[in-house]
Order: structure tokens, then sequence, then C-alpha cells
């Protein structure tokens, strides 16, 4: 077993960079969290420094709502800085606003700058981040002098999961949750491997229909010319730092072509954005109009993906190797140690077995099948994947027992197909943002927006405003019966 290091508990407060763009007021500070909730003997009873953002700046003391982000896998300022919704919607119901930052992401590492090593990973699921959040709620709760404020949680994409099953463990806690872009069927393992890719495809050929064609070309005369072996034309067209020499170079390449398709599909926004990488306005519009501009096109896709890749327009070359790197999630896990954390994530719990193939899709034939992801994630993590505990645990596609959830979901996200699209109950909404690409609506208001963003902003604006007030009357209520009857008894 892994043994555990003393904990140092470092200073409380941590003020905020000064160059931080993100929501009013917002502070940066340190909970020493328990490290594992479900065990009283190993490290039952050592902490680490969990961090969050708090903003009291709207908040009517002691009576307001209180807003809580449900941190995603990622540094929490990421989440703060790109989810302005949250601090307009704070303003009208004067509420507090926190954003809480998952274990094991940013600064908050059970295990210091060893929490991604081998055998430190254990503590690593959606479990103990949600008993993280529960704890965190209940002691800052006590702290504030808020005993009596509803709760709502905010999540968007992993952190609307994160949103929406705190609802459904912890509805004691949480009066109601937007989960936004929630992929909670696909990450379940229900549904069909080939949706991602296909509907990342249909974002492109919305765009134009030409730009489909033209990709899917480009991949062809690549695949042709590896089986020539003609590298040396493969690296100077796609202007790769060093050169091609093998199949796996190629495997690698199309990996790397296909992610900046994602990361375009997924961040289409309609003003330019520096989320996760830098893109101008309208991505797939101007990726699709790069690689129309070339008339080759294996040059063509080079500009298309340099839109992701080369934002800057600095870059001489692209080294596929270090831009990219493969993992268990098919989508992409990112770079560095965040990366390793959601590699983890989606070896054990997460399911994203999603495949490209060439026919439901334009990008090259890449199976990922669930052999290969045990295979990858024993070699890796050491660690086999459980296909099924999400779906038992956070009961897949069953939720109509849950209440007090809105599910958003925008038509050009290609997360949308793996998530609720349509309501279950009068209590358990389903909204469709056309125009957004993922979790759009947790932006803030914005010129460009399409007219249904907005209008998906106003019905959460008021459902939200809904559930706070039927808290404050259950809880006025309580207080009348507890003082007369004494409660049950």
């Amino acid at each position: 077993g892994w043994r555990c290091p003393l904990s140092v508990s470092p200073a409380l407060t941590v003020p905020p960079p000064a160059a931080r763009a993100a929501g009013p007021g917002l502070e940066e500070r340190l909970f020493q969290q328990v490290r594992d909730h479900f065990s009283f003997e190993t490290c039952g009873n050592e902490t680490f420094p969990q961090r969050y953002l708090v903003s009291a700046k709207f908040w009517k003391k002691g009576f307001g709502p209180i807003f809580f982000y449900t941190g995603n896998e990622g540094d929490i300022w990421t989440f703060a800085q790109n989810s302005d919704f949250i601090f307009e919607l704070a303003e009208e119901e004067q509420a507090l606003v926190i954003f809480a930052e998952h274990r094991y992401y940013g600064k908050s590492l059970p295990f210091g700058l060893e929490s991604t090593q081998l055998k430190k990973t254990g503590l690593l699921t959606v479990e103990q981040a949600l008993a993280d959040y529960a704890v965190l709620i209940t002691e800052l709760k006590q702290q504030y002098g808020a005993a009596d404020c509803p709760v709502i949680a905010f999540g968007g994409s992993y952190g609307g999961m994160l949103s929406a099953y705190m609802r459904m463990k912890y509805p004691n806690i949480v009066a109601g949750a937007l989960a936004a872009s929630a992929p909670l069927l696909s990450v379940a393992g229900l549904g069909d491997p080939t949706q991602f890719f296909r509907d990342v495809t249909a974002d492109f050929q919305k765009s134009s229909p030409g730009c489909v064609t033209a990709v899917r070309k480009a991949f062809q005369q690549i695949k042709d010319l590896c089986l020539s072996g003609a590298y040396d034309e493969i690296s100077s067209k796609m202007a790769t730092c060093n050169k091609i020499s093998n199949k796996e170079d190629v495997y690698q390449l199309f990996g790397f072509a296909r992610n900046a398709f994602t990361m375009m599909a997924m961040m289409d926004y309609p003003y330019k954005t520096d989320f996760m990488g830098h893109l101008p306005a309208n991505p797939v519009k101007v990726g699709c109009e790069q690689i129309l501009a070339h008339t080759d096109p294996i040059q063509g896709l080079a500009a298309l993906v340099g839109v992701f890749y080369n934002s800057s327009g600095s870059a001489q070359c692209y080294n596929i190797y270090q831009l990219y790197q493969s993992c268990a999630d098919p989508t992409g896990c990112g770079i560095g140690s965040d990366a390793e954390a959601w590699d983890y994530q989606v070896c054990t719990e997460i399911n994203l077995t999603f495949n490209s193939n060439n026919v439901t899709d334009m990008f090259p034939e890449m199976p990922f099948t669930e052999a290969m992801r045990e295979q990858y994630c024993w070699r890796k993590w050491h660690v086999r994947p459980r296909a099924h505990w999400l779906r038992t645990n956070f009961w897949g596609g069953d939720l109509k027992s849950a209440s007090n959830i809105i599910f958003s979901n925008g038509d050009l996200d290609p997360w949308a197909g793996g998530g609720i699209n349509s309501s279950l109950s009068p209590s358990l909404i389903a909204l469709t943002v056309k125009g957004g690409a993922h979790h759009l609506d947790l932006r803030g208001h914005n010129p460009a927006d399409p007219p249904s963003v907005t209008e998906v902003r106003k019905l959460e604006a008021s459902i939200i405003n809904g559930w706070v007030k039927s808290a404050g009357m259950e809880r006025a209520r309580e207080k009348r019966s507890g003082a007369s009857a004494g409660g049950w008894l």
C-alpha cells in the first residue's frame, strides 16, 4: 500500500495574482480538506490544502443563496474566468459565489507534486471529489453564518456531471444544479462510440460542405504517401519539426490533427476566446477557409490545424509529440500534470471509448476498443477500468428519481450527443442552445451571442430563482413547525 507523507499546513489565504481578470472580487483561499473520506485508517485523518475562490461582492449576508461551481479537470481560475454567467446571476440573486478546485488538479494536490505518480493516484475518484465539495460547503456555511442559505451547484462538461451528481448524492446540501454540456450518458458507457467524431464532422460540414471533402482528401493523400514510403513529403507538407519516418509517426500525426478539429468544434464560439487555447471567433469557419484556400490538401490541413496549434502564427513547424499526447481519452487529455490526472480518471471510472472510422466521420480510422483501453491503462497506471461502475453509482440514464437539475447542451457541441437532451420530469429540464458550442450558456453575455443562448440563460435564471425561493419557503416552514411542534415528535 502507499504510505502517507506528512501534510504541511500552508498559510490560509493566498492573494490572487494581480493579473487575474476573473469574476468580480474573487479571492483565493485554501481549505484543509480530508484526504480520504471513505477510510478511517490510512490517511483518514490526514488533510491536504484544497484551493477555492470566493466572492462575497454581491452577497446579501446571511440571506442570499450560495452559487457553488464544482471544479473540473484543471486549474480553478480557468473555469472562473470563463463562467461569467454565474456572476451575472449572482448579482441578480445577491449570491455568495464559490469556485472549488477538484482534487489532483491545479494546486489542490493531496500528495503535493507527487500526486500523479503511480501509487499516489488511489484517492482520485469522482466520489472523493464530491465528498470534498460536500464537506467544503458544510464548513463554509458555518464560517459565513449561512446555515439557512440554499446552495445551487454549477458546472460545465465534467464539472457539469459533478454538479448533477452533487444534487443526486447530496440533495441535503444542494438545492438544485445547472449541469451545462454534461455528457452523463457517454461517460457511463451508454451510447454510440462513433457519435463524437461524427458530430465533429457534422460541425465542419455545416460550416462548408467543401471543407469535409478537402479534409478527407488530405487524410487520404497522407495515407497513400505513407503506403509508398514517401515520409519526407508528408513531413514537409505538414510542416512537422521532426521528420516523419514510420507508421507510428503517421498515426501520431493523425491523432494530433484530429485533436485540432475536436478543440475547434468544442470551442466554436462566435467571438475569440482563450479558454482551452487561443481561438479566433468561429474557429470552424476560419479552419475551413484555411484548408479551402490551399490547392494542396495536405498543406491546407497543416494550415487548418494551425488555427488551434499555431494561434500566434509564429511557429515555424509542429512538434507533433509535444503538442499532442495520446491518452485514454480519444478527445484529448491536454498536456502537463492535469492531463495525467485526467488520464487516470478515464482509465478508471469515466468511459470515453470514442473512435473514428472514416465512414461516419472524416477522420482516419483510429479504433479505440475496450481491450485497447484496458491494455493501455494497465501498462500506464496498473489499473483496470470498471466499465459499469458509473452506471451503478450514478444511475446511468435512469435519472427520473432525481429533481431540480437543468441539463443544457449546445447543438454545435460534439459532447451534446452524450448528454441528456430531453426533459425527464417537470424538475429535470433539458435545454438546447441553438448555435451554441461547449457550455456557451455559462459564459457571460456578449454582443455576438446567438439569440438562443440569451433565451436559455433567461430560462435558467428563472428556474434557479424558483429553486432558491422554494428552498427559502421550506426553511421558513421547518422553523415554524419546529418551534410549535418540536419537529416530528
